[in-house]
C-alpha cells in the first residue's frame, strides 16, 4: 500500500527545511512553504545554495506569532513580522519571472547580509502577488510562491533508496528538498503517475524535476561534495533531454490537510 511517509516545508527558499507531522494546503502548495526569499540588494535577483551553500545552515522557520524566526550558529535569533501586502514593494527576479513583493525591512536585511556576507534583502510573497507556473504545463490559473517552478515536489522513498545504493552510502532526503515523500512504490514509479489522491485532496503530476548542483550540498554541514555526488551518479541513468530528472512536480487541486501515514491512491 502506498502511504505518505514524510512531509517537509521550506519557509525560506534555499534555507533549512523542517519535517512536519501534518500540513495544510492552500493555492500555493503547503501553507508557508517557500513564501520567503533572499535577493541581491542591488539587482533584486534571487539567491540560493547553488551559489552559496552556506544558506543550507540558515534556519528561517515560522513562529507562534505568525512571522519568521531567523537563526544560525553564532547569531542571535531574530523575529521578522510578515510585511504588509502593499507596502515597501521591491522588484525581484526569480529565473525568468519578475514581480513586485513586500520587503521585510532593514533589521532582517542587516542580519541576513551579515550571515551571507553581502548586501541582501528578505522578501515575502503573499497569495495576491504569486507567480503563475510555467506555460505549457498545468493550467493557466496554477500559482506558485518562490519554489523554482511548481507548488509541490514529490519523491518516492524507493527512488532515494535506489540512488543511495548506486552512490554507495545513505543519502539524506533533504538533499532533494521534496514536500511529499511516498512509501510503498517501486523506485521511480512516480515517473508514470498523472493524478494521485492523498486524503481528500487530488494532485496533478505535471512535470519531472530537473536537478542541479544544489543536490551535492550536504544539508547537515553545508559542504559541497567534491565528487559531485549524487548528481554525478544520477547523470549516468536519469539524464533526459530536459535535464537530470529526480522527483515529480505537483499541483494540488483544492485545499485540505495532509498527515504523515495517510494512504496514497494513484488515480491515473
Amino acid at each position: 500500500m502506498l502511504r505518505l511517509s514524510a512531509l517537509y516545508r521550506f519557509p525560506l527558499k534555499s534555507g533549512k527545511g523542517e519535517s512536519l507531522p501534518q500540513a495544510r494546503l492552500d493555492k500555493l502548495g503547503l501553507v508557508g512553504d517557500r513564501r520567503w526569499m533572499l535577493v541581491d540588494e542591488a539587482s533584486g535577483r534571487f539567491l540560493t545554495q547553488r551559489a552559496d551553500p552556506k544558506m543550507s545552515q540558515l534556519s528561517a522557520l515560522w513562529n507562534a506569532a505568525g512571522g519568521l524566526t531567523l537563526n544560525a550558529q553564532g547569531f542571535e535569533a531574530l523575529d521578522v513580522a510578515v510585511p504588509d501586502v502593499d507596502t515597501d514593494l521591491r522588484g525581484v527576479t526569480i529565473w525568468r519571472d519578475t514581480l513586485r513583493v513586500p520587503d521585510a525591512g532593514d533589521a532582517a536585511a542587516d542580519w541576513l547580509s551579515r550571515f551571507v556576507e553581502k548586501p541582501v534583502r528578505l522578501v515575502h510573497v503573499p497569495l495576491e502577488r504569486a507567480r503563475t507556473t510555467e506555460s505549457g504545463y498545468g493550467r493557466d490559473d496554477d500559482k506558485v510562491a518562490f519554489a523554482d517552478g511548481y507548488p509541490l515536489l514529490l519523491i518516492g522513498q524507493a527512488s532515494l533508496d535506489d540512488i543511495s545504493h548506486k552512490v554507495g552510502r545513505p543519502l539524506d532526503m533533504l538533499r532533494f528538498r521534496p514536500n511529499l515523500v511516498i512509501e510503498g512504490s517501486e523506485a521511480f514509479a512516480e515517473d508514470g503517475w498523472k493524478r494521485i489522491r492523498i486524503g481528500d485532496v487530488e494532485f496533478r503530476v505535471v512535470k519531472s524535476c530537473s536537478r542541479c548542483i544544489l543536490t551535492t550540498v550536504d544539508p547537515q554541514t553545508g559542504v559541497r561534495d567534491e565528487a559531485r555526488e549524487p548528481l554525478a551518479t544520477l547523470m549516468t541513468y536519469r539524464k533526459q533531454e530536459d535535464g537530470i530528472m529526480f522527483g515529480q512536480n505537483l499541483v494540488n487541486d483544492g485545499s485540505g490537510v495532509l498527515e504523515v501515514g495517510m494512504p496514497v491512491t494513484v488515480l491515473e
